[in-house]
């Protein structure tokens, strides 16, 4: 079994270069099948989603390999247009190939995804829009049929701004004959990465970022270079392990704009944060104290996904810190965990309140999910002795270097194969 230890009580000095976002790269491979040629994508992080991206990329019948931090995608050639149900179930994300190979291609065959158990995540809104572009979508035992004549540029509006769902409708309208337009889209920076990473390759998409995304399809695709944003949440954990281990730690190569939530609730709780092109450099003493109440909300709120490793942090924070988690229902699995390390949470439905301990104590623990696993690290970083942390792979699902990286702050940390 392969386990993360960490012994606590090290402050944090030093300097790292974030990695690629993994939810920017993961559309961004699915949309190099709207090529049709040879896409450099910079700046890609090595992590098991990527990984599954690739499998899956392969399978099809492309070209993918590795050049140092670059991954060369050649979709010129697709042979096949259904992805393996083994396969769908490695990650959430696969389900974005769905509108990428329905645009090239006019026909699919696949299994419902996988990913983190975090409650449901329902592809209802995916399969409507596709629907509303042309798309007819059965079922049979669990596997989707999707196949087109012809898909036609509309105008649809999602009940809810999905991430998912935002880039399923641009990947797929770019394929359609005329324009379509998408309201109560998602905002993520994510998003406006995919928008910049298809203009590169001919497409014509404007408007990611904002509510409204407009995309005209049937332009003649080609392969680009392109480099992916920095990973929001990667920085966010990091600052939070600084913030809680104490030091001073610098970010290389972020957008401080794309963590305000985070830096805010990080000042708040006694942090100093200077933020400066593409650098994030944060102080702490290890002595942070309670903050306002943290409520989980599409982008530009607080992301769902660093509600853990920010809970994390506050656990030995004077008073005491209430989280809503808006997104996900079952998004607070890390909470037993963290009290077999002497953490005082108290949850009902969607509500966690955190009172401050004064210390915490390594033990055991099982990483429950991706971003849940970080937190363990986290708290681990605060903890008197040794925390062992077991179920990586759901670790390393979303980080690059995880343990490298803080080991080069000054962390007492390690991976082990037992």
């Amino acid at each position: 079994m392969n386990l993360i230890e960490v012994t606590g009580g090290r402050p944090l000095q030093g300097e790292i270069r974030v990695q690629g976002a993994k939810n920017s790269v993961l559309p961004i491979l699915a949309a190099t099948i709207l090529s049709g040629g040879v896409c450099e994508i910079q700046r890609c992080p090595r992590l098991s989603d990527v990984d599954s991206a690739i499998r899956i990329l392969r399978y099809l019948g492309c070209d993918v390999h590795w050049e140092a931090e670059t991954l060369v995608v050649d979709t010129t050639v697709l042979q096949r247009c259904d992805i393996p149900d083994a396969m769908m179930r490695e990650m959430r994300s696969s389900v974005i190939f769905l509108g990428a190979i329905l645009a090239r291609i006019g026909q699919v065959d696949m299994s419902y995804p996988g990913g983190c158990e975090l409650g449901p995540r329902p592809i209802d809104f995916h399969l409507s829009a596709l629907r509303s572009l042309g798309a007819d979508i059965t079922e049979n035992a669990g596997v989707l049929h999707c196949d087109t004549t012809g898909l036609q540029g509309t105008e649809i509006v999602l009940s809810l701004p999905s991430v998912g769902a935002t880039e399923n409708v641009i990947l797929a309208a770019c394929g359609a004959e005329g324009t379509t337009v998408l309201h109560n889209a998602a905002r993520e920076p994510e998003i406006a990465d995919l928008q910049k990473f298809l203009c590169l390759c001919g497409a014509e998409v404007r408007g990611a970022g904002s509510s409204t995304v407009v995309i005209e399809g049937k332009r003649p695709l080609h392969g680009c270079r392109h480099q992916v944003i920095a990973d929001r949440i990667a920085a966010a954990t990091y600052l939070a392990a600084g913030a809680a281990a104490g030091g001073e730690i610098c970010l290389q190569g972020v957008d401080y704009r794309h963590l305000s939530t985070v830096t805010t609730a990080l000042s708040e709780a006694g942090c100093r944060i200077r933020s400066d092109n593409h650098v994030i450099t944060l102080y702490s003493d290890g002595h942070l104290r309670a903050i306002s109440p943290i409520r989980t909300s599409p982008y530009p709120g607080f992301p769902t996904d660093a509600q853990a490793v920010l809970m994390a942090a506050l656990l030995k924070s004077t008073g005491t810190t209430v989280f809503v988690e808006n997104i996900f229902e079952n998004r607070y699995r890390h909470v037993a965990e963290l009290t077999r390390m002497g953490a005082d949470i108290r949850i009902e439905g969607r509500v966690a309140v955190v009172c401050g301990v004064e210390k915490l104590r390594g033990t055991s623990v099982q990483a429950t999910d991706l971003r849940g696993g970080a937190a363990l690290v986290v708290a681990g970083l605060q903890a008197e002795g040794v925390t062992q942390v077991g179920n990586i792979h759901h670790i390393e699902r979303g980080y690059n270097d995880f343990v490298e990286n803080l080991t080069h702050l000054g962390a007492e940390i390690r991976r082990t194969d037992t």
